[in-house]
């Protein structure tokens, strides 16, 4: 399996080069294109209740799609709902690597992908909580919103994220989670909730948008009253 990146990093593409009867396992939805004669195949990977706590729990579909090559090969491309980069990177047996939830876009079969307790802004929010984690040999492709930066921080050396731009981080590294400020009325003052508080060694991956803030600006410019049938999307569009 040979993955090259493209048309980033605004809009980045994997393309993912596979050999005769090769396979792909792939987020439902995030296929682009394939090239004729690779075959599709949709499944709960990893039995019913594993899939269930992937998609309740890490925010992935309940289904994953496996895309298999022909006997003379093949290649599927792969895209994110977000804009923004997207890369590939290979783990290993003994580095599993930690990936926010709607990041993961496909991986070798070799990989597993497993739902994992990180952190709790879910009880005031979107940002962290629950990640995916992916463990095993090969390769894996995750994407971001915005540009990507790569960290890689040596044994000791210490990083403070945002829990909304966090993306990926390499499973030596120890990770933490804390209030960013002093007491409630800071937090609301400085429109900072929870941070991530990184040591090395590894490799920790951050994106420059943050799709929480994202999501709250839509929701502020959303017209209210029923005028715009409650606030909805919808509405606004039949408005229009």
């Amino acid at each position: 399996m040979q993955i090259q990146t493209r048309l980033g990093p605004a809009y980045g593409v994997a393309r993912i080069n596979l050999s005769g009867n090769e396979a792909v396992r792939v987020e439902s939805g995030a296929m682009m294109t394939m090239s004729t004669g690779v075959t599709l195949a949709a499944k709960a990977e990893g039995g019913i209740l594993k899939s269930l706590k992937r998609a309740a729990l890490g925010g992935e579909s309940f289904f994953v799609s496996t895309y298999t090559a022909p006997a003379e090969g093949g290649f599927v491309d792969v895209a994110a709902r977000l804009p923004g980069d997207i890369v590939s990177f290979d783990i290993t047996p003994a580095t599993p690597l930690f990936i926010q939830k709607g990041s993961w876009l496909a991986n070798d079969t070799n990989v597993t992908i497993d739902t994992q307790w990180g952190g709790f802004k879910n009880f005031f929010g979107s940002e962290g909580g629950f990640i995916v984690r992916a463990e095993g040999q090969g390769p894996v492709v995750f994407a971001c919103y915005g540009a990507l930066e790569e960290w890689n921080l040596e044994a000791g050396q210490t990083l403070t994220v945002d829990t909304g731009h966090m993306v990926a981080y390499q499973g030596t590294v120890t990770m933490s989670i804390r209030q960013a400020t002093g007491g409630l009325m800071q937090t609301m003052k400085s429109g900072e909730g929870l941070v991530f508080d990184f040591s090395g060694p590894g490799k920790v991956w951050t994106q420059t948008r943050n799709p929480n803030e994202l999501i709250g600006w839509i929701q502020s410019m959303m017209p209210t009253g029923t005028a715009a049938s409650g606030g909805s999307l919808g509405g606004l569009f039949n408005r229009a």
